[in-house]
């Protein structure tokens, strides 16, 4: 049963990263400025969640004699899960501290990858537990780093064209910042498939 505590808990702070996803998405595609605080509140009570869910694992890897898998990996996953749902967050905080009005349209295609990255997050750590006989599990960590190269494609193609068209310069500088950050979102997805990936070799 304590061995389910920990993948378990993995399962909902990938949850959690899903809701916040799926909150960044809906925020993006239907925007409106006078409701940014608004949801930039909604955002933080679910990275709020995803925080206790990480401080309960961190306070029974420190109790735990035994573990399922080792400490070290326990804590790095359980960190590298908190830091997908921080960064989802920080793209709506700094929208908001960049008073942002009107949304660039590449940001939904960002906000898309997100999403299915985070969905398929989820997929792996359900498989997790079953990690030595799961048939699918393989495949889903090698979607994401798929999908991260997509990211990685309409970043590159995003910031080209904001310089080619070389418009208002600080829009041109906030929106670059602000691309950079949902790169980051899907780096951070990557860090964790990769997490599990070295794991589950480590155990096998």
């Amino acid at each position: 049963m304590k061995n389910n505590y920990y993948f378990d808990n993995f399962i909902a702070m990938a949850e959690y990263s899903c809701q916040a996803a799926k909150l960044l998405q809906d925020s993006l595609t239907n925007y409106k400025y006078e409701t940014l605080a608004e949801r930039r509140e909604a955002m933080h009570k679910i990275e709020h969640s995803a925080d206790e869910k990480k401080h309960s694992i961190m306070n029974s890897v420190i109790k735990d004699f035994i573990t399922p898998i080792e400490q070290e990996d326990i804590v790095q996953l359980a960190n590298e899960l908190d830091n997908v749902t921080d960064k989802i967050e920080d793209i709506l905080i700094h929208m908001y501290i960049y008073n942002i009005k009107d949304i660039h349209p590449i940001s939904l295609s960002f906000a898309d990858v997100i999403l299915r990255c985070c969905n398929v997050l989820k997929q792996v750590l359900v498989e997790f537990p079953n990690f030595k006989k799961s048939s699918s599990i393989s495949k889903a960590i090698i979607d994401v780093n798929t999908m991260e190269e997509e990211g990685d494609k309409i970043f590159i193609d995003a910031m080209h064209k904001l310089y080619k068209q070389r418009g208002d310069l600080l829009d041109i500088m906030v929106w670059s910042e602000l691309f950079e950050r949902f790169e980051d979102c899907c780096d951070a997805c990557e860090h964790v498939a990769d997490v599990i990936g070295i794991i589950i070799m480590k155990n096998m």
